[in-house]
């Protein structure tokens, strides 16, 4: 097999984990909770939450679900909140209470959480009850049995608790009415599984422990089936990539992506609580001003996000006071990081923004730079540890030159077992067990992986392929242009034209000027046919362009 990475590992890191040695997700934390008890493992809102905390309060979840429901083993639960101190002490008491963990956007609307809830087929939910109104509009047509309320502040100590909850509801009028009926308030949820007696079930590593679901930017979201093989392989592979450049039980990880991503999942939340070490939860990162305070506020060494998310700390004019530094890495993910962002980063923090590539169905993982990296290069690196990758072309030959590009197939401990109930889409996944990722990329000179585009993305004009993420950074590199997206229409006569949609700065960046920059720097075919001036381009939850939606509005 074609594998130009393999010398390319730096001094320590080795292409091999021992995947005999992986243990179950209950077992790792339980370990965790001995080694490190006294080791901060949450801050949100200034509140510090220790390990043996955690320990507490997840194991008085999972008595309660044991006891105080009727869940078996097996069953799913939702949990649709923000990042908050009650995220990780319900997701551990999920797993440790032997269910699977169904992670829920926010802010799906009502049909979105109906087609997760109803295609996992949770029976339980734990849900902030800023939600709640949306999770009323569907309740009667989804199998959920058992219901628990939780409030913004409600894993604050009681006075700021009680402040923060009546700021959120009455002040800030960010509670629309809801009524639901059957429900448990969070904190009853606690008192009543602190009566009872956890009792720690047989758990496989084979067992599936979340449902994650897919961004849905292409089609209809699917419920990647992760087991607890899957996971902890990722978390020994993040040790062996990142673990040489970390002191264990002494870092804190700066966490602004959103819980409920495979990223923020895996990389943030599972792999520190692993080590011992801290995360700084950003419970609403748009508010650039709290988060800055969050940042001015703690000695943070590992930060992860995503290129809107470094973008729009860059913009804010307070970022030049932050202290940088501890900072020891800066991760970035989910989509590509524009260059003018990652050299902007690198000149304040002094820290090199390390690009990595992943998807929900591989754990979030499947290459990433090198921990050393000295300055970002657009590559998104070498794959992970016991990871193989290969690039297919369009007649499903594998491709074996450098700087030819393919579909990227992946094969790895980190990858789902299948799309949950959904076999017609699980087979059309993989080929000879290897993972068909839809994206188009090509190894570089320097045997480092590249990421072009979309499969589904790519434009075929006049017998050539057409990628928008050229186009669009290509675009970005005009003075005054904000954000650039770009699809592909159809023409009268059945070829394809390139259409671009631009967000822009300053209103002297006409179109006229855009047409003139295209031709500077793009050969014919790829230039734009329609330049459309746009207020904000659909993005996901976590900042990515859905390009799908720009093409159903043309």
């Amino acid at each position: 097999m074609f594998k130009p990475w393999l010398d390319k590992y730096p001094p320590g890191v080795n292409a091999e984990i021992n995947e005999n040695t992986l243990i179950n997700l209950v077992d790792m934390v339980e370990d965790t909770f001995e080694r490190h008890s006294d080791h901060i493992a949450f801050i949100n809102m200034g509140h510090e939450l220790t390990f043996f905390e955690l320990e507490k309060s997840s194991r008085h979840i999972a008595s309660y679900l044991q006891h105080a429901t009727s869940l078996q083993k097996g069953d799913r639960v939702a949990v649709m909140m923000p990042n908050l101190l009650q995220y990780p002490i319900v997701l551990l008491g999920i797993l440790r209470a032997g269910l699977i963990v169904v992670n829920v956007n926010p802010l799906y609307t009502p049909s979105e959480l109906k087609h997760q809830l109803n295609d996992s087929g949770a029976k339980g939910i734990f849900i902030a009850e800023n939600f709640a109104h949306t999770l009323q509009s569907v309740i009667e047509d989804t199998n959920l049995k058992h219901l628990v309320l939780t409030k913004i502040g409600d894993g604050l100590p009681f006075i700021k608790r009680n402040l923060v909850n009546l700021t959120v509801k009455y002040i800030k009028r960010m509670v629309p009415r809801f009524k639901l009926a059957n429900t448990c308030d969070y904190h009853t949820a606690l008192k009543i599984g602190g009566k009872g007696q956890y009792t720690r079930p047989m758990i496989s590593i084979n067992d599936i422990a979340f449902i994650q679901y897919t961004g849905g930017t292409t089609g209809i979201s699917k419920g990647a089936s992760m087991s607890h093989r899957s996971i902890a392989a990722v978390l020994a592979q993040a040790e062996e990539t990142f673990g040489l450049g970390l002191t264990q039980g002494k870092e804190m990880m700066v966490t602004a992506l959103p819980l409920f991503h495979a990223f923020a999942l895996c990389v943030n939340c599972l792999f520190f609580i692993k080590r011992g070490d801290t995360n700084l939860l950003v419970e609403n990162p748009r508010d650039i001003g709290t988060f800055i305070a969050y940042l001015n506020n703690n000695k943070f060494t590992f930060i992860t996000g995503v290129n809107t998310l470094y973008k729009a700390l860059l913009n804010s004019p307070k970022i030049g006071k932050v202290d940088f530094s501890h900072l020891k890495f800066s991760i970035a993910g989910g989509m590509a990081t524009h260059e003018k962002v990652a050299n902007s980063w690198e000149s304040i923090t002094g820290n090199t923004i390390i690009e990595g590539y992943g998807l929900t169905e591989t754990a979030a993982i499947v290459s990433v730079n090198a921990h050393n990296l000295s300055k970002h290069t657009g590559a998104v690196g070498l794959p992970m540890p016991n990871t193989d990758v290969r690039l297919v072309d369009q007649n499903n030959f594998v491709v074996k030159n450098l700087n030819c590009v393919g579909e990227i197939q992946v094969k790895g401990p980190q990858v789902m077992t299948e799309y949950w109930n959904n076999p017609t889409e699980t087979e059309a996944a993989f080929d000879q067990g290897w993972f068909k990722t839809g994206d188009i990329g090509l190894f570089d000179n320097d045997g480092l992986l590249r990421i072009v585009d979309r499969k589904k993305d790519m434009i075929l004009v006049s017998g050539f392929n057409v990628y928008p993420n050229e186009i669009e950074e290509t675009v970005l590199k005009l003075e005054g242009v904000h954000e650039a997206a770009v699809v592909g229409e159809k023409a009268e006569d059945g070829n394809e034209i390139v259409v671009l949609f631009v967000v822009i700065n300053e209103l002297e960046v006409s179109i006229d000027k855009i047409k003139v920059h295209c031709r500077d720097y793009l050969t014919g075919y790829k230039q734009p046919k329609k330049i459309n001036v746009v207020n904000k381009l659909p993005k996901n939850n976590v900042g990515k362009v859905l390009r799908r939606l720009l093409k159903e509005k043309q």
